[in-house]
């Protein structure tokens, strides 16, 4: 993996004066899209805020994107111990650090920021005023609590005669709690006086005593009355009587009108009821509908994400995966028939080299590698397919038949194919030169995304680089080989020559594996034998006169998983394909041109 992560600050650095994480940034793979794959972003983590970059010189120019962290999830992959998701609502990036062990100080880093967000955290407390916000709350709890009662024009009235009462009895509170204060002052001045007065009448008593002991009485016999007590109706000028039938009738008023409310609630709890039930269904069906759309959203939106990928977790079944490769394969030879039909092609013959160029053993440092794969060609691939070889017939059209050995290893398919075919009118040179010349590989193989020359070994040995178009759901797929064409000679008068090109996966520096492509490894040859029939007469040997037999024989290993039967129809759909449109080219390039033996 490429991936590195470097940070300019630690997931437990905390700037003293702010109380915020300092910045944080390095470099993570980020999901780009079904084409172009993974690919390394510089990611900055700073103010609660996840931005990405092409680069980190290009950062003066701006972020690609960025998403806020307060309502972000972060989701560690389950598989895969070094990816992370990052979603927000319907927003997810897909990250992938170099380790795991990177992927931890990201996930913590990235929490650590969110828990200063302002969201719940006691920075946030501090800078948002709680008591505002509970006031803001419960004026529009109030508001709406009132709203919800005001419905119905007599509910109004009643409620409005409910105020006025509220206002007179407030009134009359305070009048009769006047009067009780006034009664208390008037009460106590009275126990006062009397007991002064009753002290002065002791007094009295005992200095107007006769001596006969009898003491003076009024006319009545009693006591005479020192004091008059004072009158309730006279204080402060105040009726008890009129305020308190008065209190009594606004009390009643009050208890009448509460009757007439809660009569007219209960009346209409019933519609309420049916109306809230309604709502809820209305509620209900819209929430479903939301849930459906937003599913089928994420699925159009997400669709081709890292999780749809090919692999044993992929979230595509087999069925979709096949149906996903095939519609693909046909959208892209439509695009190709399109391009075939602009194209004007020119007769090219191919370059005469020295035989001796293509039948002798190179020196350089694969060449020994390249005479163990010839010879293995040579003895096993033109081996007859039938016996104990286990060689399934899958396709048969004319001359072309094609042939399969079903193996699978750890799950994953590395079926060998072998093809023969019979071509007329071209040679085994020409096919094998036109299979093997760089030069023309666009004007046939139309899987190929782009390719370069990685080295020249010598005059009929190079190792090239290429990558195939993507099928999506499969990944992208790349191959490093090296390519070699042979002539073998024959060992008998009577048999014909052998041209061969092999190709077969090789490493190099300049060209290492990328987390974009899955590298697939190959061996592949085209062996080629001229057969000719001798013309009528002295008539010259003409392209009427030759057959090319072709025996083609694939070894590829995929480089990943992906559904055995998704692989084994792709195999049966393309190759008879490829054969076939690279033969036709040939007899097109080599029609009218010498003959090339």
């Amino acid at each position: 993996m490429s991936e590195k992560s470097s940070s300019s600050g630690s997931d437990e650095d905390v700037d003293p004066e702010s109380g915020q994480p300092v910045e944080f940034g390095g470099v993570l793979s980020k999901w780009t899209n079904y084409i172009h794959g993974w690919q390394d972003r510089w990611v900055v983590l700073k103010n609660n805020t996840l931005s990405y970059y092409k680069s980190e010189d290009e950062r003066e120019y701006g972020c690609r994107g960025s998403l806020c962290l307060s309502k972000a999830v972060i989701t560690p992959h389950e598989f895969d111990e070094c990816r992370f998701d990052i979603s927000v609502n319907d927003s997810v990036w897909y990250l992938r650090a170099e380790d795991p062990e990177h992927r931890q100080e990201w996930i913590e880093s990235i929490e650590l920021h969110k828990a200063e967000s302002g969201y719940g955290s006691e920075t946030s407390l501090r800078r948002h005023g709680s008591m505002l916000s509970l006031t803001s709350a419960a004026s529009a709890l109030s508001s709406t609590s009132t709203s919800s009662f005001k419905k119905g024009h007599r509910l109004r009235e009643k409620l409005a005669e409910m105020e006025t009462f509220r206002d007179i009895l407030c009134r009359q509170v305070d009048t009769l709690q006047k009067y009780f204060d006034s009664c208390g002052d008037a009460v106590s001045k009275d126990e006062f006086q009397r007991d002064r007065v009753v002290e002065e009448d002791e007094d009295e008593f005992l200095t107007t005593t006769r001596p006969d002991g009898e003491h003076n009485h009024n006319n009545n016999g009693s006591k005479e009355k020192l004091f008059s007590p004072a009158s309730p109706k006279v204080i402060n000028g105040i009726d008890f009587k009129g305020e308190a039938i008065t209190f009594k009738a606004t009390t009643a008023g009050i208890l009448s009108t509460l009757s007439h409310c809660i009569e007219l609630m209960v009346k209409r709890e019933d519609s309420w009821q049916k109306r809230l039930d309604k709502e809820l269904e209305k509620r209900r069906r819209v929430e479903d509908a939301y849930r459906c759309a937003m599913s089928e959203l994420k699925k159009k939106s997400h669709y081709g994400g890292p999780d749809y990928e090919e692999g044993p977790n992929s979230l595509i079944n087999e069925d979709e995966f096949f149906d996903a490769v095939e519609a693909e394969l046909d959208r892209q030879d439509k695009i190709e028939e399109q391009c075939q039909s602009e194209k004007v092609r020119t007769p090219r013959p191919p370059p005469v080299s020295p035989t001796d160029v293509f039948s002798a053993i190179s020196t350089h440092r694969f060449a020994d590698k390249v005479e163990e794969m010839v010879q293995n060609h040579m003895i096993y691939s033109l081996q007859d397919v039938g016996g104990d070889a286990n060689w399934q017939l899958v396709i048969e059209e004319g001359e072309m038949k094609v042939y399969r050995r079903e193996v699978e290893e750890n799950g994953i398919v590395l079926d060998p194919l072998k093809a023969t075919h019979a071509v007329k009118g071209v040679t085994g040179h020409e096919v094998c030169h036109y299979f093997w010349d760089t030069n023309v590989r666009n004007d046939w193989e139309t899987t190929i995304d782009n390719f370069n020359v990685v080295e020249t070994l010598s005059d009929n040995a190079i190792i090239v680089y290429q990558t195939h178009k993507r099928v999506w759901p499969a990944s992208q797929r790349d191959i490093l080989y090296l390519s070699a064409i042979r002539k073998i000679l024959a060992t008998n008068e009577n048999d014909p020559d052998t041209w061969l090109v092999c190709n077969f996966s090789v490493d190099h520096d300049k060209a290492p594996p990328t987390n974009r492509c899955v590298r697939a490894k190959i061996n592949v040859a085209m062996i080629c034998q001229t057969l000719v029939s001798p013309p009528e007469g002295d008539k010259e040997i003409s392209r009427d006169n030759i057959l090319c037999k072709i025996t083609y024989v694939a070894n590829v290993n995929p480089g990943g998983w992906a559904p055995a039967s998704v692989l084994r129809a792709v195999a049966k759909r393309e190759y008879p394909k490829f054969l076939k449109r690279f033969t036709s080219y040939v007899q097109e390039k080599t029609a009218g041109n010498p003959i090339l033996f």
